[in-house]
């Protein structure tokens, strides 16, 4: 059963409201926070400039010349009201399969750069958060992060990253890791990130904190536009997509990077409905349904 606290909420300056579902990362608060957040969207209420969904919060900025903030706040409690029962937190979505090079030599060589930071010592990151999470097989601990989705709770950081956190509902289950002691100055373009339980993809060159264990053959972000789902965005990744990590040996790595630089690279992305009450009552089943037909 799927139980909420009370959402608290904040007036934040003269146009801004902050509501916090819970303190604490829980998919089924996310869950929440996204099925407000489009919700709102769907209403279109007047005097509400833009909608800001996060992990398990949402930012409501609003203009007080066009509707009361204290009628907003009512109107926001409602709804907040409405979204408590399981029933109401389905919403649309789309699993995108995002093939990764794990334990490739580009990450390996940067987090070699930068070992004092991150507490391996010498170690890469991909076998200091081997040793952290207790794999004594690199296929073992592949296997194990690839497996599961992974949920697009927020955007930010950056333009084009995606916060990604892994659809398990046994705690234990998930790989959590801690992040650099102190930021690394370079991550190159489409290294994949572990921090916390969070994967991220980064959309291009940065510092970064998180334990680098991949190359991503694909691009989430986009300014070009060349590939097709970035022909309405920048951005691959919306708040509420399901992310498939793949992983792929390196020849097929190459592959897919000459596709993707002439233009014909396709993504293996499939539409479907998500089911909070489904999940909460079939768990791993209710997944593999959902990834059932997606083009291997």
């Amino acid at each position: 059963m799927i139980f909420f606290s009370e959402t608290k909420f904040d007036f934040c300056g003269d146009e801004y409201i902050y509501a916090e579902i819970s303190r604490e990362m829980r998919i089924e608060s996310t869950l929440k926070a996204l099925s407000i957040t489009n919700e709102l969207q769907e209403r279109k209420i007047p005097g509400i400039i833009e909608i800001y969904p996060n992990n398990t919060s949402y930012l409501i900025r609003y203009d007080p010349n066009t509707i009361s903030p204290h009628h907003l706040l009512e109107y926001l409690r409602d709804v907040d009201s409405m979204k408590n029962e399981h029933e109401s937190l389905n919403f649309q979505s789309r699993i995108i399969e995002i093939p990764v090079l794990y334990n490739d030599e580009w990450t390996k060589e940067v987090s070699g750069k930068y070992s004092a930071q991150h507490g391996g010592e010498e170690k890469s990151n991909f076998d200091y958060v081997m040793e952290l999470t207790g794999y004594s097989s690199k296929e073992d601990f592949i296997q194990a992060h690839s497996r599961p989705l992974y949920f697009v709770t927020s955007l930010g950081f950056k333009p084009g990253t995606a916060w990604c956190f892994p659809l398990i509902k046994e705690r234990e289950r998930i790989i959590e890791v801690p992040k650099y002691k102190s930021p690394r100055p370079f991550t190159p373009e489409r290294a994949v990130g572990l921090g916390g339980a969070f994967t991220v993809v980064y959309p291009s060159d940065s510092p970064g904190s998180y334990q680098l264990i991949g190359m991503a053959a694909v691009p989430v972000y986009d300014v070009n536009q060349k590939l097709e789902p970035f022909k309405e965005s920048f951005f691959l990744a919306r708040p509420g997509d399901l992310w498939k990590y793949r992983p792929v040996s390196e020849a097929e790595y190459q592959n897919i990077r000459e596709q993707v630089s002439s233009g014909t690279y396709e993504f293996n992305i499939k539409h479907v409905t998500f089911s909070a009450s489904r999940y909460e009552e079939k768990g791993d089943l209710y997944i593999a349904d959902l990834m059932e037909g997606l083009r291997s």
